[in-house]
């Protein structure tokens, strides 16, 4: 039996499989252009990232804007984002093999995002990495996003796996404190949005290229559950 038979892989999309950085940016600032606003960099837009589309352009446009401002925002990045999503959107080196790899030991995975569910799964299923995932939940999946545990109990509920078999991956301290506060391991990528935000929030272990999981989960002094 493969020592992560029973294991549970939580991973969140936006900065730990998939670097939609300029797919973000580029529907942030057409919906700042919408406003007449100037276009922000691609960094500050990062920075934005992680809490969810409504936050997202909250945050984009900016303390003067009103909250109907917001509104007529958000739903133009919605509609820009849908259509534009996977233009230039790819996995990150080495999640790929990664995921082909955990899937053959056995570990069951799912994706926990606040990203849109509906935008969520269109890139899982665009990048062709439906296959691996036995549930996909976006930020409108629940009545609360992540840091709120309701994804990871969800998801340990209908795996029927321990929680201390489980780990949650991701690229920010939103997905961190989500581990703390569901009581289970976390471990965070160093190449994606917010690694700054591990200084705050720090993980139980990082890695840099998704292939470092694997390696580190199959170790035999590694216990992952």
């Amino acid at each position: 039996m493969s020592p992560l038979t029973g294991s549970l892989m939580i991973f969140d999309l936006d900065g730990t499989l998939i670097d939609s950085k300029l797919d973000l940016v580029h529907s942030v600032n057409a919906a700042r252009g919408l406003m007449n606003l100037p276009p922000i960099s691609d960094e500050l837009v990062s920075s934005y990232v992680g809490n969810g589309a409504p936050v997202l352009m909250r945050r984009a446009l900016g303390p003067d804007a009103s909250e109907a401002d917001v509104a007529r925002g958000l739903e133009f990045f919605l509609t820009y984002y849908r259509a534009h999503m996977l233009d230039n959107t790819r996995l990150y080196p080495g999640v790929k093999e990664a995921l082909d790899r955990l899937q053959e030991t056995g570990a069951k995975m799912a994706v926990l995002t606040n990203k849109p569910v509906r935008f969520s799964r269109s890139i899982v299923e665009g990048l062709g990495l439906t296959k691996h995932f036995f549930q996909v939940y976006g930020g409108n999946s629940f009545e609360q996003k992540k840091p709120d545990p309701i994804g990871i109990e969800t998801l340990l509920r209908e795996s029927g796996l321990a929680r201390e078999g489980t780990i949650m991956v991701g690229d920010s301290g939103v997905d961190i404190q989500t581990a703390r506060n569901a009581k289970v391991q976390a471990c965070g990528v160093s190449y994606g949005l917010q690694p700054e935000s591990f200084v705050e929030y720090p993980p139980d272990f990082v890695v840099d290229d998704m292939r470092e999981l694997v390696e580190y989960l199959l170790r035999p002094e590694s216990d992952p559950g």
